[in-house]
């Protein structure tokens, strides 16, 4: 007995021969036909269309298969390159930034007649109590306590602990900090505090003192830690009491202290005869 799956394919094989006898027939002739010919494309043509649509829609899968793995491979390849060019791009700048940062260090540097050393910001103190940052030099590069710390923008503050390879910076903005200043006018003098909010008090400055918003307020170098005439901030707010000999005066640093990245340590005062800063 024949088996039914040989049967089928059999069955298979004489329906395609007769599809193509029949459609070489067809080809030879000019006029219509309704014989059996008529009667085996009627049967055949929708098996066929179902085939070639079947096979179609697997060639189109195996098709778009291949492309969606090739597009991912492809997509993964471009994130890839993309993340690298970010990084380089990013790096770049970080260089770019840095580098302006040191220009500005290295033109004070020339200008001024002190001996500088650059130090870099490498933590800063999170009690809201003190304000203080950390440099990553110490003793062995010649730091000492009680030298000045300055920027190009002006006086950041004074080296209150050192070790071999740090020192602790108490920043002018601190209630603890104190420098004796004077106002580039009209050479008015007081004492700068730390104050609220990132701003400073000019402290005992006498009432009689015409001082007005936006002078500027410098290193008086009376106190004999800060070099005279280093920039220390503009007025930008004036309290006087009803009573009283001295005037207070709110003072807007220059420096920004939440941006610190380096810092020049002031290690050595100028010869004698040579101007500071004036």
């Amino acid at each position: 007995m024949i088996p039914k799956k040989m049967l089928l394919i059999v069955g298979v094989i004489i329906i395609f021969f007769a599809n193509i006898i029949i459609l070489a027939i067809n080809s030879q002739r000019t006029s219509p036909s309704y014989g059996p010919s008529w009667l085996a494309l009627t049967c055949i043509a929708p098996f066929q269309r179902t085939l070639t649509g079947s096979t179609r829609f697997m060639q189109d899968i195996w098709n778009n298969y291949f492309n969606l793995v090739s597009t991912a491979i492809e997509n993964d390849r471009l994130e890839k390159k993309l993340s690298r060019a970010n990084e380089i791009n990013n790096f770049c700048n970080e260089t770019r930034l840095s580098n302006l940062r040191l220009r500005d260090l290295l033109e004070l540097k020339k200008e001024t007649p002190y001996h500088f050393l650059a130090a870099e910001v490498i933590s800063r103190d999170p009690s809201i109590w003190f304000k203080t940052v950390i440099i990553d030099k110490g003793l062995a590069d010649g730091i000492q306590k009680g030298f000045p710390v300055i920027i190009p923008d002006g006086i950041i503050g004074q080296i209150i602990d050192v070790s071999a390879h740090y020192a602790k910076v108490l920043l002018i903005v601190d209630r603890n900090s104190s420098v004796d200043a004077l106002v580039q006018k009209t050479r008015a003098r007081g004492i700068i505090k730390g104050g609220q909010a990132g701003r400073c008090l000019f402290k005992y400055v006498l009432r009689k003192h015409d001082i007005s918003i936006g002078d500027i307020v410098i290193s008086s170098g009376l106190d004999g830690v800060f070099p005279k005439g280093l920039r220390i901030g503009s007025v930008s707010e004036i309290i006087k009491l009803n009573s009283g000999i001295f005037q207070t005066v709110a003072i807007t640093p220059y420096v920004d202290f939440e941006r610190l990245e380096e810092v020049f340590v002031v290690a050595s005062l100028p010869h004698p005869g040579v101007d500071a800063l004036q």
